[in-house]
């Protein structure tokens, strides 16, 4: 029990729950949940047991066919593994969101052949799906097609895992929800996408299994929803909740494992997705506030786009926007739309980090989807600097390292060729960084800081900088203070220098 206790509290301080707990008091307050489970071992066995959740009946409702408030009841039996999920979804006390309002309990085949298929309206933002539908490619089509219609009419968002072996399996794989692998295991499957190429995993989690990763990024869509909700965002909570953005908020904060690599054309990796769920970095993104695009303009379809003249900047280097872009179709136009952003900490050679994630829907009763793309130029020289372009993926995504200071033009546009509508409603984070490391002497101890946001960085020490270069963890839990983490070393140690490193 000890050693699960342990690697669950792990994995919490690896997807920034720890760390988000420490700056503000999300718990999945006033969100509703949901949460649907295949029969195991045997078909009636499904239920999730409010006491093995440490939750009150009184928050349970269960749903195949016919509904009960009661557990246990005749509709099926307790399922070990529905408890498991469960409880790091939303359990009391170790879940991510441990308080939420209500959880909504589906027997799978019910839900998933029935609920979606007929768009049958539930009151859950989030519905987590911890199984898989094995079938042919036309059978997961068809499934991409029911989500992706049931996500654009109802605003639900859905995280599925994508299942511990081969290729990804519906209902990961649709369009609209987000799909989660598994960090840390060789079992999780792998993309693209059987049908057309599309990246999926959108997301991974540490887990040994993709039923327990899908529930962390479950409860981490709660916390997001509960933020936008009570304003964290800014005043246009609307937009702050709408699926897109809490989708693109927790892409883009995601952690990059240190073979991260989107091949070719793929705005993600096969394996990663976007990288590692850390809500911390997504809930501090949304904290930044709404930002509009400063320019647009329009050229023609298929010509070059360079930076505009303008002359303005976004005011914070992280946050996020909800908005529309426009093509035309006569003339055939591409439209542009720029957000710039002037780099500096008044360090001229620090190296920035950018990270940027563009989402938006395929639309409902469509079989295909508007193409829009991600750009980031150098706004002095017009340089392309990393983009995000194809024809198939409604997730576009750049990730940009060692960035001298400047002046930058994000860009995202929309293509008037692969167009299905002129005008399409778009959700963007991003994140650009420069983190400063400080040691001091303090009497006979170093103090060592650096910011608290972004998240997941570990620090490391050496005594020398000379050839070779033996790096070594340091293994002090830092102490938050002022909005910094604060390492205290006896300077006696020796280890004179200090780096930060992600994964």
């Amino acid at each position: 029990m000890l050693v699960g206790t342990t690697i669950w509290a792990s994995n919490l301080d690896t997807i920034g729950i720890t760390l988000l707990r420490s700056v503000t008091n999300l718990d999945g307050s006033g969100i509703r949940v949901g949460q649907a489970e295949a029969g195991t071992p045997t078909a009636t066995n499904w239920e999730v047991n409010p006491a093995a959740v440490g939750l009150p009946m009184s928050d349970f409702t269960y749903y195949r066919s016919t509904t009960t408030n009661a557990f246990p009841n005749s509709l099926g039996g307790e399922s070990g593994h529905a408890d498991g999920v469960g409880n790091l979804y939303y359990g009391f006390p170790a879940g991510v969101a441990t308080n939420v309002s209500h959880v909504d309990d589906y027997e799978a085949n019910y839900f998933f052949g029935t609920v979606v298929p007929l768009q049958i309206a539930i009151n859950n933002r989030i519905v987590n799906q911890s199984f898989v539908s094995s079938g042919n490619t036309n059978q997961q089509k068809t499934a991409d097609s029911q989500y992706d219609n049931y996500a654009a009419r109802y605003n639900t968002l859905f995280s599925t895992s994508i299942g511990d072996g081969g290729t990804v399996e519906a209902p990961s794989t649709s369009y609209n929800g987000i799909g989660v692998a598994a960090y840390g295991t060789p079992a999780s499957g792998v993309g693209p996408t059987p049908d057309n190429g599309r990246a999926k995993p959108d997301l991974t989690a540490p887990a040994d299994a993709t039923s327990d990763s899908a529930p962390l990024v479950s409860g981490a869509v709660a916390l997001i929803f509960e933020a936008g909700l009570r304003g964290d965002g800014g005043g246009d909570t609307n937009s702050a909740v709408d699926i897109r953005t809490v989708k693109a908020l927790l892409l883009n904060g995601a952690v990059k494992p240190s073979d991260w690599s989107h091949p070719g054309v793929s705005p993600l990796d096969p394996r990663y997705g976007a990288g590692i769920l850390n809500v911390f970095n997504s809930y501090k993104q949304l904290a930044g506030g709404k930002h509009g695009f400063i320019d647009s303009n329009s050229v023609a379809s298929g010509s070059s786009h360079p930076p505009t003249s303008a002359t303005g900047n976004e005011s914070s280097p992280s946050g996020w926007d909800f908005n529309t872009n426009t093509s035309s179709s006569l003339p055939a136009l591409d439209g542009v739309r720029h957000y710039f952003f002037n780099l500096t900490n008044g360090q001229p050679n620090a190296q920035f980090t950018g990270t940027a994630t563009l989402v938006w829907n395929r639309q409902l009763n469509h079989s295909s989807i508007n193409q829009l793309d991600l750009y980031l130029y150098n706004a002095a020289s017009s340089n392309l600097v990393a983009f995000s372009s194809n024809a198939v993926d409604n997730v576009k995504h750049v990730f940009a390292t060692q960035l001298p200071p400047g002046r930058y033009d994000l860009q995202v546009l929309k293509s008037a060729g692969n167009s299905i509508t002129d005008s399409e409603t778009f959700a963007l984070a991003f994140e650009f960084f420069a983190l400063t490391l400080t040691a001091t002497e303090s009497g006979s101890n170093v103090l060592v800081t650096w910011p608290i946001y972004p998240d997941a960085f570990r620090l490391e020490s050496t005594a020398s900088l000379a050839a070779p270069i033996s790096w070594s963890s340091v293994n002090v839990t830092p102490i938050i203070t002022n909005n910094l983490n604060l390492v205290v070393l006896s300077a006696a140690s020796g280890n004179q220098f200090f780096r930060l490193i992600r994964p």
